[in-house]
This record gives structure tokens, sequence and C-alpha cells, in this order.
């Protein structure tokens, strides 16, 4: 038998590596799949964590603009705490149907864009979990699981940690105007880890973002069971500023944060208002859905088949109307699923002296920022575009996970959200 080359063999490994990896993120596979809600039934802006061996449901919403009717079908995979898929067979995990089908949807009516809208409810009654841990729901087509749609990643817990946790502002002075920081404690006496330091795993989230959580914090001081994380170099992020926003719950009723729309008898265009940096405003607190959106309309139709779309331009004035030197732009947000593509970076103008990028969204409220990333070495940041301030209101969540003794899965124990300005008495705007 003939050998591979041990080159051809390692690069074999490391892409396979790669696409175990990939499958993790919350991706979009196809084109005419939009408006993608994942969610705790009920409400749209919390994130799908569910608790084991409960009535806990979520509800996955979603729609084709090919207006037809496909099979879609969905499972779920287990995975570690980084995301990697945990070594174990779908049988010990998942009770049940390996594969659901989709099988309630509505087509798209009063709006002028065709759609067909998909729903479930996630668990099925006849398919659920039967471990804590981290799980990324596949949806894909024609009940074959290389045909992916998309995915999505929720949690299911089994509270056996209690965790405490408080947000402050850092002593360091080079980031105590700008960041935040989490101290917490972990009481692991139900779970007696033999060690510690190689069991339990803690990760942080701020604003349910994957993108920039904190990873692999090691505690300060130990007390009996009791776990102590405050070092004053970690558990630290920027504060950023709230979100920016615009409404589009109405698109021939324009919102303040609209300059104008054109309008046919095949749909409608709307220009976002240009605006610019933010880091020399000062800080002023208003109520934001931290990055998310929520689908609704000025009309009280029904959001998810009866809300219409909408081509809608974002443009950002860079200073003195100059591209910036080795720096993309792009728009970021749950409407751009966090992800850093091509589809989602502003096109610089040099007509208008602006960036622009055009989306297709639905009828709702949107939350947004616009993020520099260095061309050379990939970093992203948005202190520039944004500004920091310790102030702003942010969530946190933290996430405990533990691993047995010849255990081969992170097992998710314990969960804490915080927010940084609990309770302060603010001037707001409307959330639907």
């Amino acid at each position: 038998m003939r050998h591979l080359p041990f080159c051809l063999v390692t690069g074999l490994f490391l892409f396979l590596l790669q696409e175990l990896n990939a499958q993790a993120a919350d991706r979009i596979f196809r084109e005419q799949i939009r408006s993608v809600k994942f969610h705790v039934s009920g409400d749209q802006l919390q994130y799908p964590i569910i608790r084991l061996n409960s009535s806990d449901r979520l509800a996955l919403h979603f729609d084709d603009l090919d207006a037809d009717v496909k099979y879609y079908s969905y499972t779920f995979v287990l995975c570690n705490a980084d995301w990697t898929p945990a070594q174990l067979s779908q049988f010990d995990y998942m009770r049940g149907f390996a594969n659901v089908r989709i099988g309630t949807y509505r087509n798209s009516s009063i709006a002028l864009t065709r759609y067909t809208h998909y729903m479930a409810e996630v668990p099925d009654r006849n398919t659920f979990p039967t471990r804590s841990g981290n799980y990324l729901l596949k949806v894909f087509l024609n009940g074959d699981t290389t045909q992916l749609a998309f995915t999505r990643r929720f949690l299911v817990v089994d509270n056996r940690v209690t965790t405490g946790a408080t947000v402050v502002q850092p002593f360091n002075q080079a980031v105590f105007r700008s960041h935040q920081k989490i101290q917490f404690q972990v009481n692991v006496q139900n779970i007696k880890p033999t060690n510690i330091f190689q069991q339990v795993r803690v990760v942080l989230l701020q604003n349910n973002r994957w993108d920039n959580a904190i990873t692999n914090m090691q505690p300060t001081f130990i007390r009996q069971n009791i776990l102590e994380y405050n070092t004053e170099n970690e558990g630290l992020f920027p504060g950023h500023k709230e979100w920016r926003w615009v409404n589009l719950t109405s698109l021939r009723l324009q919102t303040d944060r609209i300059e104008r729309g054109d309008y046919t008898n095949r749909g409608q265009t709307l220009f976002v208002k240009p605006e610019g940096e933010r880091q020399e405003f000062r800080y002023m607190y208003y109520r934001d859905a931290n990055g998310m959106y929520q689908l609704g309309n000025m009309e009280q139709n029904n959001p998810y088949w009866q809300g219409d779309y909408a081509t809608v331009w974002f443009r950002f004035a860079p200073p003195d109307q100059q591209a910036y030197a080795g720096k993309d732009v792009y728009l970021f947000g749950e409407l751009t699923n966090y992800e850093i593509q091509e589809r989602n970076r502003m096109i610089f103008n040099p007509e208008t002296g602006l960036y622009e990028n055009s989306q297709l969204l639905k009828q709702g409220f949107y939350d947004y920022i616009y993020l520099l990333r260095d061309q050379k070495t990939g970093q992203l940041d948005a202190g520039q575009t944004e500004g920091n301030w310790w102030e702003t209101e942010n969530n946190y969540t933290i996430l405990v996970y533990y691993r047995p003794l010849g255990g081969r899965a992170d097992e998710l124990v314990g969960i804490n959200q915080v927010n940084s300005l609990a309770n302060r008495p603010t001037m707001e705007r409307r959330i639907l």
C-alpha cells in the first residue's frame, strides 16, 4: 500500500481541524436565508439557554427568499467549552430522532417581498438533549446534513454550582476610564473537582458575543470550595458605547434616523443618515438591545410572515472624508450575524467621501456599530469609531464548565448573568 506524503497528511489534518472548528461559528451558508432568530420562546432578545431536563423551549424562526416550500430539518451536536465537537456519539447526548423535520411554515402575506417563513420549537418533544453543555443547532436541506442552511449556538445548563459577580471600574489607570472588570466567585461544593485547574473552565461573554469571549481564566484564590476570580488584568472588557440604532418598524413612515426612501411596486430602499466617529462624544446612556435586533412593525401585523423587507443603506463618514489607511470598516451586530465577511464590509466611495454598505433587512428595531479591521494583523477595534466608556451599560454572562475525571465532554454546570448598570435611572428609547 502506498503511503501519502507527510506534508499531504499534515495538510489534510489541519484542513479537517479547521473544518471542525468552522462548524462551531454561527453562520448562514445560503444567500436566500434571512432573518434567523433563535431565542427563548416568547422573548426575541433572550439568548438561547435552557435548563437540563426542564420544560424550557427555544423558538426558531427564519425566512427563505426563494418563496417556495423546501424540506428543512434540524439536528444538534454537543460541543466542548471551546466549541470543538465532543468525542461522543449522538446516542450519548440525544434522546429521540437524530433529525427533526421543520414542518411548520407560512407563505408571506401583505409584504411586497415574497418569502416562506419557517418556524420550529427546540428541543422537540420527541428529541431532546440528555447532557448539559454547548450545543450547535444545524439546519439543513433534504435530509442531508452536508447541505447546511445555517448553524446556531445554544446552551443547556445543569445548575450544580453557584456564582456571584459584580461589574466594577478597574484600578489600572491605563484602562479605568475605558474598560469594565468582572470579578466573581464560584462555589464548587456540589461537584468537588479533584484538579480545579484542569477540570473547571470559565468563559466570560459580553452582550452574548463569542468573538471577544474571555476564556481560560484561572482562579486568583481558592478558599475551601470557593474559587475567587479577581485578578486586576483579567476579566477586562472595553466598555464601548451604547449601540447605534435604526428603527425600521415602518418602511413608509420614515423615522428620524432615515434620510430618505425610494419606493417601487417591487420593493423599497431606505438610506440611513450618514454618521461618523463617536469617540470624542460625551457618554450618554439610552436603552438599547446590546447589539441584537427585534422583528416587529408599526402596523401590529405578525412580524414573522407579514413583515416586509427593505434594502437599507448604511453610510459612515470618516474624518476629513478620507479613507482609513490600512484599515477596513465593517458593519457589525446581530443584523450582520456578528460576522467579518465581505458582504458586511463598508466600501469607500471617493465621490461622496463615505463608506457605504447595503443590507436586506426585515421590519424591526436594529442595533449596530462600526468596527475597524487592520488589514495586516486582522485585529478588530471599535475604540476609534465608537469610543470606550466604563459607564456603558453591558450584559455579562459567566459560564462555568466542568469535566469529570475520565470524561469526554465539558458539562455546563453554572450560569450567571450580570448587568453593569442595573436599576440606573436614565433616558430610554422604546424597545418593542
